[in-house]
């Protein structure tokens, strides 16, 4: 079975299995994903018997520190894309963000990187299903449709294939989809990073500098106890919180044009006013954004005239360029909007 498949997706499924790619697949793609076999306890979580030992481990990973954050090659900014929960749009939200920034800035410089290794959406959205190749450095090469330039792991697996790994393995993963892609120049890449808070999110902010993160929720309360988990967290590692954006905001019935809250009123806004962030915009629930989601041509790109697609726009301009430009990161060279 794995020999029929592409280089690059045999390193993942094999890894996946707990083989070493190293050692049946060619020097070209070991070096390229260099896993390493991590030493196992008999405790689960790697604690050391010995009190002794474990105090002299605990010093010298003091003395480690955070790592370094670094920039990615063609990249000027890094712009996070998140929720607190799952199923409140964020990837339909960071597709449509991408589309509409490229639009925003008139230059079209834009990458998408689907920081969702279990669950990646960006290659249905996209429409893009093809396996990226590796330039002489055997870095992954993006894929692009619509101008955008896209990463995902859903590259590297089959579509309905369950990627089942254990934390390392999927922080290996991480680290190559934002360290080892080659960008072509980019002035915006979005990350459409999985829900919560977790070790994903947690070695992005270590790993590389984020400009700044957009929140998404809708303005049901349960989403948004987690959405303020997720400020809170960007704000413990010191990253700006560019502003909210308040999804299926209300349903509008196409027939009569009666306007339905379903999941509450105007929860987003208040919590924005409650942690002294910006509200980016409001997103109705609609079904042109569903169905261009599933059908991978996004609102912004198939019915760009209409209010949905206009919403995505005000998002994009306020929440990229205005922002920025208030949090005067000195790196950015913005494109003035008449």
């Amino acid at each position: 079975m794995l020999l029929h498949l592409h280089p690059i997706r045999k390193v993942f499924l094999m890894a996946a299995q707990g083989f070493n790619p190293g050692i049946s697949l060619t020097k070209k793609y070991a070096k390229f994903m260099h896993f390493q076999r991590f030493s196992t306890h008999k405790d689960p979580f790697g604690i050391q018997s010995q009190k002794s030992k474990l105090a002299d481990h605990q010093q010298k990973l003091m003395k480690r520190g955070l790592p370094k954050r670094s920039s990615i090659p063609n990249v000027e900014n890094i712009i996070v894309v998140a929720s607190g929960k799952g199923g409140v749009g964020k990837s339909t939200t960071a597709v449509n963000l991408a589309v509409a920034m490229s639009k925003v800035d008139g230059q079209g410089e834009v990458g998408l990187l689907d920081m969702d290794v279990f669950g990646p959406s960006i290659p249905r959205m996209m429409n893009l299903s093809a396996s990226p190749e590796l330039d002489k450095d055997d870095n992954m090469i993006p894929l692009t449709n619509y101008g955008i330039q896209c990463m995902s792991m859903g590259f590297l697996v089959e579509e309905k294939a369950a990627v089942v790994w254990r934390g390392p393995m999927v922080m290996s993963a991480v680290q190559r989809l934002l360290l080892r892609t080659a960008w072509g120049h980019l002035k915006y890449l979005v990350l459409d990073l999985p829900p919560g808070t977790g070790d994903t999110q947690l070695s992005i902010s270590q790993l590389v500098a984020v400009t700044g993160a957009v929140i998404v929720s809708t303005p049901q309360d349960i989403a948004l106890l987690d959405a303020r988990r997720g400020a809170e967290m960007f704000r413990k590692v010191q990253i700006p919180v560019l502003g909210l954006v308040e999804n299926m905001s209300v349903f509008c019935c196409p027939k009569c044009g009666h306007q339905e809250h379903i999941f509450g009123k105007d929860g987003v806004h208040k919590m924005a006013k409650e942690l002294g962030v910006d509200l980016l915009g409001d997103v109705p629930l609609n079904l042109e954004i569903r169905q261009g989601a599933d059908k991978g041509q996004p609102i912004t790109v198939s019915n760009p005239d209409s209010p949905q697609a206009t919403s995505y726009r005000n998002i994009a301009t306020k929440g990229t360029v205005h922002c920025l430009q208030w949090l005067g990161h000195g790196r950015t060279k913005l494109s003035s909007l008449q």
